[in-house]
């Protein structure tokens, strides 16, 4: 079986466009700026970027994508890791304390809340894409280079694999990421993801 390693990543500077994007603004006005302004501020110590990953061999048989234990089947997968021989495996969170903030402030400011959402999204968002930097980076001392990240629940790959995933990386007692019998995982702000290797 393979290594599963932690590391926390120090999250960039907020992007207020994607922020902007998540909250379905296609304009902003002062109000929404300040509306920003106010989440950023609220939520300045609420985010905590964690991450646990492994690297595994990948195979094909009969439609089948195997990954260590992880036994799935999605064209649209099996089309993204075309030409890979191996995958990293990850997931990933800014921690709970945005969607206690988010519960918080649904009650007494639910514009302040809808905002907050946006930017717990943008976070994770901003947290994968620094992880997928630093093994880009990694992978490319090694003269490899890394395929865009796949979900579960992205095309026709099946949610139901988000067990397996969990099962495979230990995401509960690595980084409090957790999975119900409803597939929904708690932080909500999180991310799991395959990464194909070529």
């Amino acid at each position: 079986m393979s290594v599963v390693l932690f590391e926390e990543f120090a999250l960039p500077e907020v992007d207020r466009r994607e922020v902007l994007r998540y909250m379905g603004c296609r304009e902003s006005d002062d109000e929404t700026e300040a509306l920003i302004d106010r989440a950023i501020e609220v939520g300045k110590d609420a985010f905590c970027g964690k991450v646990c990953f492994c690297e595994l061999p990948l195979s094909v048989s009969d439609g089948q994508i195997r990954l260590g234990s992880v036994r799935t089947e999605s064209k649209n997968l099996l089309k993204n890791l075309d030409g890979c021989e191996s995958v990293i495996l990850f997931g990933a969170t800014v921690g709970i304390e945005i969607d206690r903030l988010i519960m918080r402030y649904g009650k007494v400011s639910p514009s302040l809340a809808v905002c907050l959402q946006a930017l717990g999204a943008e976070r994770i968002e901003a947290l994968c894409d620094v992880f997928c930097a630093e093994m880009a980076r990694k992978q490319g001392l090694q003269g490899k280079r890394l395929r865009p990240r796949f979900s579960p629940g992205y095309g026709d790959f099946p949610l139901e694999a988000q067990k397996e995933i969990f099962a495979m990386l230990g995401c509960d007692r690595r980084i409090g990421l957790t999975l119900n019998d409803s597939l929904i995982m708690s932080p909500t702000k999180s991310v799991t993801a395959i990464i194909g290797i070529y």
